[in-house]
């Protein structure tokens, strides 16, 4: 902060400030108190409204009641009984439609009803008997005797423009008796609530339970129903007794409200709400006096200060640019400033720190470049080992399996296999013997092919040649050297290789090590499985060949996954090797410009898929 921001806040800290905070103080007294009062007004005036509004309804009830009761509905006529209808009818204004109903809430007859409004009362539509009928409370009045009446549920018909409650009442004694029900209109309500608003501010709405507007000094709120901020804060349909009257305060804009409960049971609730800013501007008035001189009390301050801190400003502008420099990386920036106070103290200070950063950098850029050099070796030194460890498990495997079987197997085989041919050519073709013979040379040539592949399969090569392979033929000379013992262990070998299938790019020996390997993992995996089946599938799609090898062994933990193309990683239960097939097998399709995919669930198995770019 600067020295002249300090000094002004100084002086308001001084003077201004203790000032305005006793003046907010009062003001926020005098703001609750007027809060208080037109709460306090606003909740009388709407318990006033609701019992004026109950005792309106309540006369129009007693009216229907009364008349009901004086007449002998089951002894009259059918024109009497429109007769008497039209009497019920003519009670009240605000009733616009009178029907008779069997006890199970059935009409009987025609209903009498209002055709054409007048003076805000407005008229009923006859395809409105329907909710008519639906909202009266039945149930209520099957237990009570003649002349009983009971309000139903307020509705609104939005496209008639009017709000109406059903009312009631009994004709008869007995359960069966038939029923009466008037729809009485809402909108003469609003001439109440005009009346108890006068020329005080705000505005009065009647609300039912489901918080829609029925009437009000406002007509075009009349059938809306109230924000959700303001009618979940309404009294609920079954509230206590003990709390008629609630008032509080909502935002959007800021509106005090108090809302009352309609009395006599009725299920309406009567809404007085004023707008905080019209409510309160005499308040508000006071605070923008105050706020106007505060402002003009600082600008006053900010002027003075100007004046007192000019002086200074030359001598600081002079450190900033020294600093400024220095956060560019202009070390060698050396700050100019003379006197004997604290700012030249300051200069001293900062062109000591600049020769300091000026060392030190000189130093880290050494470091950077010692490092850098180090680490370029390390990792040289790591790729090569990486190398070396993968091509280990080849030399060691594959090597050493095919010199062996080169030695010990091709000289023998071939001494079978000539002296069951000389002995062919001395049989004729009916000589029983002949078969026989066929058989050890058929076999005898299939172990011939099985050590060629071997031999094959061990020359070793330092990089990859790679050239078009027929993926289909690798797959079968690697399934003629693990096939017998595939299934000899009871396991269901499955191949399903794709006819016309395209060749694919890559080295036909280390390919077959990659065939090799996933076999061998798959064979490993399902040693201690109930099923035991191996599918081998070949395929194209999008620009690639692929092989599949699927198993159903005890798969690969997700915690694994990440982890098994790694050198030396293995999950195999029993250790058989150095833990590199699969990381043999990554290097080999990625030198070739494929992919190795896994899918695997526990306990239900694993597949491999292999991608290589076709030729």
């Amino acid at each position: 902060m600067r020295l002249y921001q300090q000094l002004v806040l100084f002086m308001l800290a001084a003077t201004v400030l203790p000032l305005a905070a006793v003046g907010f103080l009062l003001l926020s007294r005098a703001e609750a108190e007027l809060a208080a009062r037109i709460d306090a007004e606003q909740r009388a005036q709407a318990t006033a409204t609701a019992e004026s509004v109950g005792a309106t309804v309540m006369e129009v009830v007693d009216a229907l009641a009364r008349s009901a009761e004086l007449i002998d509905w089951q002894a009259a006529s059918d024109a009497e009984t429109q007769g008497a209808l039209r009497l019920l009818y003519g009670q009240s204004p605000a009733v616009s439609a009178v029907l008779k109903l069997d006890a199970e809430g059935r009409p009987l007859g025609a209903p009498v009803f209002r055709a054409r409004a007048f003076d805000g009362h407005p008229a009923f539509s006859p395809d409105s008997v329907d909710r008519l009928v639906r909202s009266i409370p039945v149930q209520t009045l099957r237990g009570g005797g003649k002349g009983q009446a009971a309000l139903g549920s307020a509705y609104v018909h939005a496209e008639e423009g009017r709000s109406a409650v059903a009312v009631a009442v009994k004709l008869a004694e007995g359960d069966g008796a038939p029923f009466a029900v008037a729809e009485v209109v809402l909108q003469p309500l609003e001439a109440v609530l005009r009346r108890r608003l006068g020329d005080g501010l705000g505005r009065i709405h009647l609300v039912d339970e489901e918080r829609r507007v029925l009437a009000s000094t406002v007509p075009e709120r009349r059938g809306q129903v109230l924000p959700p901020e303001l009618g979940a804060r309404l009294l609920a349909p079954a509230a206590p007794l003990a709390e008629p009257v609630r008032s509080f305060r909502v935002e959007s804009p800021a509106r005090r409200v108090s809302v009352a409960r309609v009395p006599h049971g009725m299920r309406f609730d009567v809404l007085v709400e004023v707008d905080e800013a019209a409510a309160l501007a005499p308040v508000h008035g006071m605070r923008r006096t105050v706020l106007l001189s505060i402002g003009a009390t600082f600008l006053v301050l900010l002027g003075l200060g100007a004046l007192f801190t000019r002086r200074l400003n030359l001598r600081l502008a002079e450190v900033v640019r020294g600093a400024e420099a220095y956060g560019r990386g202009e070390l060698d920036t050396r700050v100019k400033v003379t006197g004997q106070d604290e700012l030249s103290e300051l200069a001293t200070t900062f062109n000591r720190m600049g020769e300091e950063l000026e060392a030190a950098r000189a130093r880290m850029l050494r470091w950077n470049d010692d490092l850098r050099v180090r680490v370029d070796e390390a990792t040289a030194e790591l790729k090569a080992a990486q190398a070396q460890l993968v091509e280990a498990q080849k030399l060691a495997a594959v090597g050493q399996l095919g010199a062996g079987v080169a030695h010990e197997i091709n000289n023998p085989l071939a001494g079978i296999l000539g002296n069951v041919q000389l002995l062919m050519l001395d049989r004729g073709a009916a000589d029983p013997d002949l078969e026989s013979l066929r058989k050890i040379e058929q076999s005898a040539k299939r172990c011939k092919e099985i050590t060629q592949n071997l031999l094959r399969f061990s020359q070793q090569r330092e990089r990859a040649e790679l050239r078009p392979v027929d993926l289909n033929a690798v797959v079968r000379d690697a399934l003629t050297l693990t096939e017998h013992q595939v299934r000899g262990e009871g396991v269901v070998l499955t191949s399903v290789l794709e006819d016309g299938l395209s060749r694919v790019r890559a080295d036909p020996g280390h390919l077959s090590q990659v065939v090799l390997a996933l076999v061998s993992n798959a064979r490993t995996a399902m040693l201690k499985s109930p099923d035991k089946r191996l599918t081998l599938r070949t395929g194209e799609a999008d620009g690639f060949g692929f092989l599949e090898v699927e198993d159903t062994g005890k798969g690969i933990a997700p915690s694994h996954r990440p982890r098994i193309f790694e050198p030396f990683f293995t999950t195999k239960d029993v250790w058989s090797n150095v833990g590199l097939g699969l990381s043999v097998a990554w290097r080999v399709v990625t030198e070739a410009g494929g992919s190795i995919e896994v899918r695997s669930e526990v306990e239900q198995g694993s597949c491999f898929t292999v991608k290589l770019p076709k030729a």
